[in-house]
């Protein structure tokens, strides 16, 4: 079986991770270095947002809000995105984490976090996808999808350019340059008053909202993720990737699953930022490492029970944690290919039940694993190494949701 990550293209990527990170270590003297981190905690029950200090454990913020919560940062990190499906709305957090680049160095600036005036309301908000200096919402029941720039909702502003989705449906709106990538729904079925229609393909959408092209299919889309300069989404038939294609607009791709891959697809994916490749699930007790540019681009890791939660490490490239439903949480070398260490860290968690029953989610943040178990209000830290637990955070209620935003800077 061929590799579908090829190594030494990846092993050179994670070298030339470490140098374009090592000119930061000959900052000027007068640099002090400065680190922090803060998780942002969403109840499973109650409607609210904690913002808490990942070194002390101590809250800096408890945010009221309408309902059950979703949690995006931007790509900056200065915003935390609480999209609440029920209750319609989609609240912005401001983290009180700024980095500003320098060149050699960036500037951390640390102050307060804040539940930001701005608030965007629309039918059941579903995907939020952070890009560049923007975010896309993207409104199930609302035909529509809203393209934000992240300075304005800083400055309590909420410009919005607006998308036509064609009709309401579970969908996704994803930027390339000044092109927009919209799911598209089945427009030729009829559907119960509570039900949405299902996706048939990606279309994608020129600045005057016109669209380029044809529809590309992708059944049943779901899952979005962006790595490099390259946006992919889940299908039946495979995953779809978008290239940029200059003025004729992004070129759409469909990566195929292979016969020799078992029955399933993937529905959830995330984006490598360092190196280019997709880690998504297939199925659920098995995930892929995709390479868009391998002829053999699928590479097929099976898990113990089924996947509850799976997260990339932004600062370590060749690792993803993964947690099972049997407590345990899984390290993948994505150059290997393969598990290389594995530890218990929580009771069992079941998936059978409601797919919004209270289980553990992940965060990374310091070179640590920060995990939320809501049977036990609180937020296990678990060292990404040994996989040992640190320490605890508690947190009242139930934590559920949980995102980590920070890093290290230099302070004058």
């Amino acid at each position: 079986m061929g590799l579908s990550l090829t190594r030494n293209r990846l092993m050179a990527a994670v070298a030339a991770a470490v140098l374009f990170a090592a000119p930061g270590a000959m900052a000027e003297e007068d640099h002090e270095t400065k680190e922090a981190w803060r998780l942002f905690v969403a109840d499973h029950t109650e409607p609210v947002v904690r913002a808490i200090d990942f070194e002390s454990g101590r809250e800096l913020g408890r945010y009221d809000i309408k309902g059950y919560a979703a949690l995006t940062a931007s790509a900056s990190g200065q915003i935390v995105f609480a999209a609440q499906s029920g209750a319609d709305v989609i609240h912005a957090i401001k983290t009180g984490i700024d980095f500003s680049d320098h060149g050699e160095h960036r500037d951390l600036e640390v102050s307060d976090p804040a539940l930001l005036p701005v608030t965007f309301d629309g039918k059941r908000p579903g995907h939020v996808v952070p890009h560049d200096d923007h975010v896309i919402l993207f409104y199930d029941r609302g035909d529509k999808a809203e393209i934000v720039d992240e300075a304005d909702i800083l400055e309590g502003r909420a410009e919005k350019r607006t998308v036509d989705t064609i009709k309401p449906h579970h969908g996704v709106a994803v930027t390339m340059g000044r092109y927009v990538l919209v799911s598209v729904p089945n427009t030729e079925i009829e559907t119960k008053p509570d039900e949405l229609p299902p996706r048939i393909g990606l279309r994608v959408i020129d600045e005057k909202g016109e669209q380029v092209g044809d529809i590309a299919k992708c059944t049943d889309l779901h899952g979005e993720a962006t790595s490099a300069r390259l946006v992919a989404f889940g299908c039946k038939e495979g995953v779809l990737v978008a290239r940029p294609g200059g003025t004729e607009g992004p070129k759409l791709t469909m990566l195929a699953y292979p016969e020799s891959l078992p029955k399933g697809y993937t529905g959830t994916l995330l984006g490598g930022k360092v190196m280019q490749f997709f880690l998504g699930n297939y199925g659920e007790d098995k995930i892929v490492l995709i390479d868009p540019d391998s002829e053999e681009p699928y590479r097929l890791v099976e898990l113990p029970t089924r996947r509850v939660d799976f997260i990339l490490d932004p600062a370590n490239p060749r690792n993803a944690y993964i947690l099972t439903e049997d407590g345990e949480l899984h390290v993948l070398d994505v150059i290997k290919g393969g598990i290389v260490r594995k530890m218990t860290v929580t009771e069992p968690y079941s998936k059978d039940g409601h797919w919004r029953d209270p289980r553990p989610r992940l965060a990374v943040a310091d070179g640590q694993i920060a995990i939320t178990d809501p049977r036990h209000s609180i937020v296990r830290v678990v060292d990404a190494e040994t996989l040992k637990e640190a320490r605890t955070i508690p947190v009242e209620g139930q934590p559920f949701t949980i995102v980590a935003v920070g890093g290290s800077g230099a302070s004058h």
